[in-house]
């Protein structure tokens, strides 16, 4: 009895630490995209780096007490700054540095 129980909490293991590794990698990527990192260059007007945009993560408005945007716009979490661009142009409407 005891060596199935033993097997099973092995098996198990074995199972679910993929899953586990994932779930600290999607924490770890959470985190860098949360960690301020200036950028000087992003204001209205600037057309933003589609690398740059394509790595943010789409944020709420509503839920982060943003602006409404205007129709072609989004609002994405890059580099722990709230970024509302033009989702055809890339360029930059609104930046606000999210503030936790």
């Amino acid at each position: 009895m005891f060596n199935k129980i033993l097997s099973t909490c092995i098996l198990l293991g074995v199972c679910c630490a993929p899953l586990a590794a994932a779930a600290q990698q999607d924490d770890h990527a959470q985190q860098q995209q949360q960690q301020y990192v200036q950028h000087k260059e992003w204001k209205s007007g600037y057309h933003m780096n589609h690398d740059d945009w394509n790595r943010g993560q789409p944020v709420d408005y509503r839920a982060n007490h943003l602006q409404q945007p205007r129709s072609g716009y989004e609002w994405r979490q890059i580099d722990g700054n709230y970024v509302m661009a033009n989702t055809g142009t890339g360029v930059i409407s609104t930046v606000v540095v999210v503030r936790h």
